[in-house]
């Protein structure tokens, strides 16, 4: 048998219905993974290793009676310290939040989970209230990558990226407000959706409003489906959610891009890449070509809106620390402090301006998906730099979003979008794909992702195995 932590959920699956694998070895090897590297990389805040392995033992009493719960019944997953986890401290990366308080909820992709027999591994590591594009906080240390333990795994899901790349369970779930599960994602060589914003509810609602979505981390696009087909459904704590599906993700899935027309815009009109990645990026578009989609070369159009993005995204994060009082900035990343500071005091007329740019990105997305199916563009324009930093070495700014110009207008617009590995550079590091779809079109997106997956060489390939400590 393959070593368990080198199969997807989807395969693990098929086991249990077959009676060759249980729901306990596979939870074990999850957990031996995570003991085997955690301390490299440390992908994770908590292990609940004893209440896993009871979860499992129950799922494969479940499976033995040919009743499983549903899709996800017995997958080790972990959860990013985001999301409110019943009986488990919820700390967002943050000394300001006691581990003491009473935890009897679950946000609403945790209840899911567990009505679906998931086995709750553990929690992974977030910054401070998931406000950058790298994984490190002041209370639980820095997350490094799969690939090389001294790199960044990206953030603000690096935690779930990482574990799902060192194969520490098959699938995570992760926060985007911003590009954090893509950027994780495309540093990782993992597969990560920002589904259309109100498609997986968020509960309590996040600080940075109507930009962060909730979104399956996987190693396949098949398990990014199977994940979203689990974590979907409508919960009435979120204003925002829209209605359960009433289809499956994997229906369709292997449906192709044959006739479908997509651009593919390399810098979205303002973006600078690192040649390598823009050499894997277009051998990916050629890819899709090649599996019968009628691809153009084209801006859609729209200028960088990261202005408008910086109002509302530090605006909400301002607005979380006045609840622990007028003190709490000077408690945090300094990083995060000095992004606040230097948005000032902002008005309600700042804000609204902010959201009048959204509007407008959003009407320019919505007419440019008039005539195109999909958007193809790089995930990030670099790979992944050493760990304990926001940005590269000697970078001109140090902001995270500098050097993330395609994820975060995509979450002004609320469109799906995903992250698909592309290739490694001549130092073995991945680059992503972003395929971007219309608002709704997450089926469209995810059809896309599986033709390419199946036609690259990488599509199929094994969790990373660690070179601890290694920058290159």
């Amino acid at each position: 048998m393959s070593d368990l932590t080198d199969l997807t959920a989807a395969e693990l699956l098929a086991g249990y219905r077959e009676g060759t694998i249980s729901p306990v070895d596979a939870t074990q090897a999850a957990l031996d993974a995570i003991e085997a590297a955690n301390k490299d990389v440390n992908a994770f805040v908590s292990v609940e290793a004893e209440t896993a392995l009871q979860e499992a033992r129950e799922s494969e009493g479940r499976w033995r009676k040919d009743q499983p719960l549903g899709p996800g019944d017995g997958v080790p997953t972990s959860i990013k310290d985001i999301f409110y986890t019943r009986g488990r401290p919820t700390l967002r990366g943050t000394n300001l939040i006691n581990a003491d308080a009473a935890w009897d909820q679950d946000a609403p992709c945790v209840a899911r989970l567990r009505e679906t027999g998931a086995v709750l591994i553990g929690k992974t590591t977030t910054p401070e209230f998931a406000w950058k594009g790298v994984t490190d906080s002041l209370r639980h240390g820095s997350t490094g990558n799969p690939r090389a333990a001294g790199l960044t795994s990206g953030g603000s899901s690096g935690g779930s990226a990482t574990a799902v790349g060192l194969g520490m369970g098959p699938w995570s779930v992760g926060t985007d407000g911003g590009g954090s599960v893509r950027i994780p994602a495309a540093f990782t060589g993992t597969v990560a959706i920002k589904p259309t914003y109100g498609l997986v509810p968020m509960f309590p609602a996040s600080p940075f409003g109507t930009l962060a979505h909730a979104g399956p981390m996987t190693r396949t696009v098949e398990d990014t489906a199977l994940l979203l087909d689990v974590i979907t459904g409508f919960d009435a704590r979120d204003w925002s959610a829209l209605p359960t599906p009433a289809r499956s993700f994997l229906e369709g899935l292997n449906d192709g891009v044959k006739g479908m027309r997509i651009a593919f815009s390399p810098t979205l009109g303002f973006g600078t890449n690192d040649p390598e990645v823009e050499r894997l990026v277009r051998a990916a578009v050629d890819v899709l070509a090649n599996a019968g989609a009628i691809i153009e070369e084209v801006d859609p159009g729209i200028y960088d809106p990261v202005e408008a993005f910086h109002v509302l995204w530090f605006a909400g994060a301002a607005k979380v620390l006045e609840a622990y009082g007028p003190d709490a900035i000077t408690k945090v990343d300094p990083g995060l402090r000095r992004s606040i500071e230097e948005q000032g005091d902002l008005t309600a007329s700042d804000f609204l301006d902010a959201t009048a740019v959204r509007m407008d990105l959003g009407v320019k997305m919505g007419l440019f998906h008039e005539t195109y199916d999909l958007l193809l563009t790089p995930t990030l324009p670099i790979t992944a730099f050493p760990r304990d930093r926001d940005a590269p070495e000697a970078w001109h700014s140090p902001n995270w979003t500098s050097w993330t110009p395609y994820t975060y207008p995509f979450n002004m617009t609320q469109q799906p979008a995903i992250s698909v590995p592309c290739g490694f550079t001549e130092a073995g590091l991945p680059a992503g794909l972003q395929i971007v779809g219309p608002r709704h079109a997450d089926r469209k997106v995810l059809r896309a992702a599986q033709a390419y997956e199946k036609a690259a060489p990488w599509g199929t390939e094994r969790p990373a195995r660690l070179r601890a400590h290694s920058t290159k």
